[in-house]
């Protein structure tokens, strides 16, 4: 059974709880933390998303190198995240570039990518088969098919296993 809304009722709503009409924002490291436990954050871009929020560079640089040190933030990890959010739709290049967009230390991203060379054709003839199933059959679909895995990050070696030479028409 409800019971009926009364406006007299002694138990206090939210609103009228607060009375100063001020909420309270919560701390700089709540805030990092926030955002690392819904998924892994570069150092570059926890520093954009933190920065509106920070009362000084210098606080901003301690936190981040508390995090760190913590290990509640690794650019190793956030590279490792974004392999495997990206590595079945996209070749090396693109996702290179990604981590590079997000301040990941070169040597880092050198090292992923001897790693992932391994697999680079299998992701890029799976990506080809989803969209295309058969060869190209004109030069024009040969071209559509290529910059279609181009603009998907693969290299042009990858690309011309898959596709093959240039099928020309007979005339």
């Amino acid at each position: 059974m409800a019971r009926p809304q009364d406006s007299t009722s002694s138990v206090p709503t939210g609103a009228q709880l607060r009375t100063s009409g001020e909420t309270r924002q919560p701390s700089l490291k709540a805030r990092a933390i926030a955002y690392l436990s819904r998924r892994e954050h570069s150092r570059r871009e926890l520093a954009r998303k933190l920065e509106p929020h920070a009362s000084s560079a210098d606080q901003l640089e301690k936190l981040l190198d508390w995090l760190v040190a913590g290990n509640w933030q690794s650019d190793q990890r956030f590279a490792h995240s974004l392999i495997n959010r990206r590595g079945g739709r996209y070749g090396w290049r693109r996702i290179a570039q990604e981590l590079q967009q997000h301040g990941i230390d070169e040597a880092l991203i050198q090292e992923l990518a001897a790693q992932q060379q391994d697999n680079e054709y299998a992701t890029a003839y799976a990506v080809w088969e989803k969209k295309y199933k058969h060869l190209a059959q004109t030069p024009k679909d040969y071209a559509k098919q290529q910059r279609f895995l181009a603009s998907r990050g693969f290299n042009a070696g990858v690309i011309r296993q898959i596709l093959g030479d240039i099928p020309w028409e007979a005339e």
